[in-house]
């Protein structure tokens, strides 16, 4: 019986070759990952500090590049993939996105209405 690499279960025994083959690949994902991560972050500092974009267009840039960087990450370092076998990880990363939001959110909303509300000082 062939075991593959991704169909086994933790502590199968396998070949020499099936461990080589998948230290291989794993450290390829992680490489092909690191160069995108490189080549993003160096796009994101000449976006901040070249004056050959549009001036207002450079903090959206700036946006879509982070973007892409935190998808890179999830991917490559993450593992987060839409595979049936990622499904906690994937609703673990959606619950922890919404109590960052809401947090965030809501201390926005704090700050927002004591600001409004707050008595004038008195300086008289």
């Amino acid at each position: 019986m062939d075991i593959t690499p991704h169909d086994r279960a933790p502590g199968d025994e396998t070949t020499p070759e099936a461990r080589r083959d998948e230290t291989l690949a794993g450290l390829q994902a992680y490489l092909i990952g690191l160069g995108l991560s490189l080549i993003l972050t160096a796009t994101s500092f000449w976006a901040a500090t070249t004056s050959a974009l549009w001036a207002p267009g450079v903090a959206i840039g700036l946006v879509v590049l982070a973007i892409a960087q935190m998808g890179v990450h999830l991917v490559f370092f993450l593992h987060i993939t839409t595979g049936p076998d990622n499904v906690n990880n994937v609703l673990a990363l959606a619950f922890g996105v919404m109590i960052v939001g809401l947090v965030v959110i809501g201390s926005l909303w704090i700050m927002v209405h004591l600001n409004a509300n707050m008595m004038p000082s008195a300086t008289g």
